[in-house]
């Protein structure tokens, strides 16, 4: 038996499925199942809702990609507390684990490590699987335009490949998508009301307007909240490639019959996020150029406005819609609702840290990235999900973290150089 069958032999040996009597087209909602059972024996003692819910949550097999990271790794550990079986899939992306495997990795969940584009790694991952959890993805502001398509969207294509080819009977799937897809933000025109306007032009970036004009007059708008059914298309190649992922995963789940959803993540930090990538995660790069005596550095004026998200509600977004069929073949927002600027960010984090450093402002931008986003989260409230954690909390929470962690180095110096040098990051034309 070569080496990659002898791997799946194994993993299917360990992840081995309990048969499910009734079958997926017969099965009942809980609630109704338990009034038709006990109208028809009333002499008998049944199990509670609440116990059927935990017995069905032991019986489901989850796979997490990239479940050694951010997000993953909460949904992860939320899903073994809650009594699943999971599986993770990471490839231990070098920028992002330095140090190799990460401590934190559930040791009740079966760890794979190996790279989602790999054929035979996916397949084995899928093996004995209710529900995916998909939320590998190459991410931020890094350079590599053939990278974020390879493993963003051939990526997310090759594991719904497997599936449909393999027959593999898979009961959902929930993708990390990002409010990345979005080209800008929601604003209200003082004439035309609410309005969708354009990515800002790189021409007026470059005379220092940052401020975001309605499409149709030109005014200047002020941010509103952001619905889903707000234009997408991606203005960076990381955002052009959520797209990608949400699209194909909604189409087949349409197409063959799969609940699929698509979460839009908002800004989401928290402990173990990467104190190495400096291409991603503003609190993260704040954190560490302060903690190395460095100003946190402002792109635009530093008054653009982002949602941010704590990455526990997250995990609770993502265990919440595996559970409900309420967001099925949707895409949700998931957020705060509250806008913060950049800038106060940095003197929360400052503060918190109690190390009295300014911020700067050097008259840079970055073309594609949007002024202001504010997630509308009235869909994904509809189903029951809550923020609980505020963004004060969840930075005194995540700057604990960062103080335990050795070897705290700034890397966002090296990083800005060569975005500079690609391209990425431009400065304002001299008057």
């Amino acid at each position: 038996m070569d080496r990659s069958r002898a791997k799946h032999a194994r993993i299917s040996r360990s992840f081995n499925r309990t048969p499910k009597i009734v079958g997926r087209a017969l099965r009942l909602p809980v609630f109704v199942a338990a009034l038709c059972e006990r109208r028809h024996f009333p002499g008998r003692k049944f199990a509670t809702v609440t116990d059927r819910r935990y017995k069905k949550r032991m019986s489901q097999r989850a796979l997490v990609t990239g479940g050694a990271g951010l997000i993953g790794s909460h949904v992860a550990d939320l899903l073994v507390h809650e009594g699943w079986k999971v599986r993770v899939l990471d490839n231990l992306e070098p920028n992002t684990h330095r140090r190799g495997k990460p401590a934190w990795i559930n040791e009740r969940a079966e760890f794979i490590e190996g790279d989602i584009r790999d054929r035979t790694t996916i397949t084995a991952a899928l093996d004995n699987i209710d529900i995916i959890f998909h939320q590998a993805a190459y991410g931020g502001y890094m350079p590599e335009i053939a990278k974020y398509v390879h493993v963003n969207s051939l990526g997310t294509a090759q594991m719904l490949e497997v599936i449909r080819e393999e027959n593999l009977p898979i009961e959902k799937i929930i993708v990390a998508s990002s409010q990345a897809v979005y080209s800008e933000g929601a604003g209200i025109c003082p004439q035309h009301g609410l309005v969708f306007p354009p990515v800002r032009p790189v021409e007026q970036l470059r005379r220092g307007d940052w401020e975001v004009h309605c499409p149709l007059c030109r005014a200047m708008t002020t941010s509103a909240p952001t619905p889903e059914d707000a234009p997408v298309g991606g203005e960076t190649v990381y955002g052009l490639t959520k797209v990608d992922q949400e699209r194909l995963v909604l189409l087949w789940g349409k197409q063959v019959g799969v609940p699929t959803v698509a979460l839009r993540y908002s800004c989401t930090y928290g402990p173990r996020q990467s104190i190495f990538n400096p291409y991603t995660g503003v609190i993260a790069i704040f954190c560490t150029r302060l903690l190395n005596n460095l100003p946190p550095i402002l792109y635009e004026d530093g008054e653009q406005t982002r949602d941010f998200s704590f990455v526990e509600d997250i995990a609770r977004a993502n265990l919440l819609v595996a559970e409900t069929d309420k967001l099925d073949g949707l895409a949700a927002n998931v957020g705060s609702g509250r806008g913060v600027p950049i800038r106060e960010v940095a003197t929360i984090i400052s503060d918190t840290l109690k190390i009295e450093i300014e911020s700067e402002a050097r008259g840079e931008f970055r073309p594609g990235e949007m002024r202001h986003l504010t997630s509308d989260i009235t869909r994904i409230r509809g189903a029951g999900y809550r923020p609980t954690v505020d963004l004060a909390e969840g930075i005194q929470r995540y700057t604990d973290w960062i103080r335990a962690q050795s070897d705290i180095r700034d890397y966002f110096s090296k990083a800005e150089e060569i975005l500079r040098r690609k391209g990425i990051v431009h400065h304002v034309r001299s008057a």
